[in-house]
């Protein structure tokens, strides 16, 4: 089990907290610290230039998902809406094809689908209490916001 909070803090959930269009959220810079220092990541699979946690990185418009993610140790914190199972089958394929080992932040939700598809078979590792995610409100110059996530999360280690 994870614990990236040495302390508790507080936080005020909005409704948009739990909406599917918030995709560009940031993974919490200690914990990407303490899987890069194990994993030691080349390629950031899911990332804008605001974001990105490694210098190699896909965006919107390199497309991870079309990509070969073959010769690099990938972090994927992927959009959190719709497109996250299409983002967990990617790393499954990548892993089973291309040998690459994925490490994911994901939502920590075994009653889901793809959680029993494609991670129930995988390192799983849980993360205690609720991560605070910073997310931009990009027009032009970057603007920087926090929430506390509304669900528990989970890493999930896609290795060969």
């Amino acid at each position: 089990m994870i614990n990236p909070h040495p302390k508790r803090i507080g936080y005020h959930m909005s409704n948009w907290a739990f909406s599917s269009n918030i995709t560009n959220c940031s993974t919490p810079d200690d914990l990407f610290k303490l899987l890069d220092s194990e994993f030691h990541f080349t390629l950031d699979v899911c990332a804008n230039e605001y974001n990105f946690k490694v210098k190699k990185y896909f965006d919107e418009k390199t497309n991870g998902i079309a990509q070969s993610w073959k010769d690099n140790i990938c972090w994927m914190n992927p959009p959190y809406g719709r497109q996250l199972p299409i983002w967990i089958e990617k790393a499954w394929l990548e892993k089973m094809i291309n040998k690459v080992l994925t490490v994911a932040l994901v939502p920590c939700r075994p009653d889901t689908n793809w959680f029993w598809k494609w991670c129930i078979n995988e390192e799983i590792r849980l993360i205690k209490g609720r991560l605070r995610f910073k997310y931009g409100l990009w027009d032009g110059t970057p603007k920087e916001h926090s929430f506390g996530a509304p669900f528990p999360s989970m890493i999930v280690v896609f290795k060969p």
